[in-house]
């Protein structure tokens, strides 16, 4: 079985390390891929945007099925193209996608079908937007409608702060047209998780929890990132109640979706800000998280191909995943300066030593190959993901492999999974 995978970061380091582990499958292809997929596969020279050059590549070698990892190739259409060309691909369609591409059209669609969620206003110019500001209760969130990454939502505690927020995504277009329109959202206190399921369409299989952080430096301080580090499983969650999740927030999302015609396939992943064991959505997403992929497959401990195919072919019914018993965390090791400007091209040391730990797998995100030699090549560099009997367990073996890998100005928290040890 030939495999396509569409990505260069963590996430979609773990869908490869986790899917040539298949008996079935016997090639692998990476697009763009980094240093931690070539180790696995072929790399491709196509960007994971370049819908057209992936499916010509796809109907040329005649790949059994694509797996798209980021959001920004599925928003674009790619499920579209492939379908459109009798290819096997796993991911939601353009229309579906919107969910995650467009935060207004998601919260309209939450407003509808009654799925717990923040108030917000929206606004399409920024005079607007700065006459709203003196009616706010704050904090107040302002949100890019389209995609930006993760970096897309800023809290204001003060109408100072939102003023600046509102420049900076409608005139100055830090997000370009990502902040052509905004939300101005009331500010949900309590703590962040993340849940998610594979979908069919009609049937929905929930996957463990997870808690990522995204903040870049410790105790939540400093600016959103894409993710410093995660865990898995989250205890917050499970006090919650997975069941009334679903209940409340995935059944009725998947079965919105399709009374609008359009039928969502894939993972379905929601943001969820939970208080008081009462759980809202922040904001949903079209595909897995990175870095909760990262935790979650590690996990698994069943092939993950048929849950795949189960997915596309409208069987999700049949299947049943079995998960290891043991918790997961995952740090993320970071270039000095991001999620701002960054340096490249810095040596990585270490690797080898950390490859010979048990339970420990390092997951490549902004690497790359250069005469032999790993270097960095993005914000987020790599994902140190550890097994332990608890999460205290995980988080000690996950620093110890941390601890040996070095660079030029690396830089990551030091206190992911502490959430999870406060009870």
């Amino acid at each position: 079985m030939k495999v396509l995978i569409v990505g260069s970061g963590g996430r979609e380091h773990a869908l490869a390390w986790k899917i040539r582990q298949s008996p079935r499958v016997d090639t692998l292809f990476c697009a763009p891929g980094n240093a931690g997929t070539a180790t696995l596969g072929t790399n491709l020279p196509i960007p994971a945007e370049d819908v057209e050059g992936l499916a010509n590549f796809a109907t040329r070698e005649d790949i059994d099925l694509t797996v798209v990892g980021p959001e920004a190739p599925l928003v674009a259409g790619i499920v579209d193209v492939f379908r459109q060309r009798g290819l096997r691909i796993f991911g939601p369609t353009r229309q579906a996608a919107e969910i995650e591409g467009s935060k207004i059209y998601a919260k309209s669609l939450m407003q509808r079908f009654h799925i717990p969620t923040a108030q917000s206003a929206l606004f399409s110019t920024p005079e607007e937007a700065r006459a709203f500001l003196p009616r706010c209760t704050y904090p107040v969130v302002v949100k890019a409608d389209g995609l930006a990454a993760g970096k897309g939502a800023i809290i204001c505690r003060n109408e100072g702060e939102a003023t600046e927020a509102i420049e900076q995504m409608m005139v100055k277009r830090i997000f370009g047209k990502a902040g052509e329109r905004i939300l101005i959202e009331e500010f949900l206190p309590g703590e962040e998780a993340s849940v998610f399921a594979l979908t069919d369409g009609t049937h929905l299989l929930p996957l463990p929890s997870a808690q990522d952080h995204k903040a870049v430096y410790d105790q939540d301080r400093g600016p959103n990132t894409g993710g410093m580090g995660a865990y898995s499983p989250a205890p917050l969650v499970e006090r919650t109640g997975p069941e009334k999740i679903r209940q409340q927030i995935l059944e009725p999302a998947v079965a919105a979706l399709a009374q609008e015609g359009r039928p969502y396939t894939g993972v379905l992943y929601a943001g969820l800000m939970i208080q008081q064991q009462e759980p809202k959505v922040l904001e949903f997403n079209a595909r897995f998280g990175d870095p909760e992929a990262q935790v979650l497959l590690v996990r698994l401990e069943d092939d993950l191909i048929p849950a795949l195919e189960a997915t596309i072919d409208g069987t999700l019914d049949q299947i049943r995943l079995r998960w290891r018993k043991e918790a997961a965390v995952c740090v993320v090791m970071a270039s000095q300066g991001y999620p701002g400007p960054y340096e490249k091209g810095k040596e990585i040391q270490g690797l080898e030593a950390v490859a010979e730990m048990e339970d420990v797998v390092v997951f490549h995100a902004g690497t790359a190959l250069r005469e032999g030699k790993v270097v960095t090549s993005g914000g987020r560099v790599l994902g140190v993901t550890a097994l332990g009997e608890t999460i205290a367990a995980a988080i000690e073996r996950a620093y110890t492999a941390v601890k040996q890998i070095w660079w030029e100005g690396v830089h990551y928290r030091t206190d992911i999974g502490q959430k999870a040890l406060r009870g």
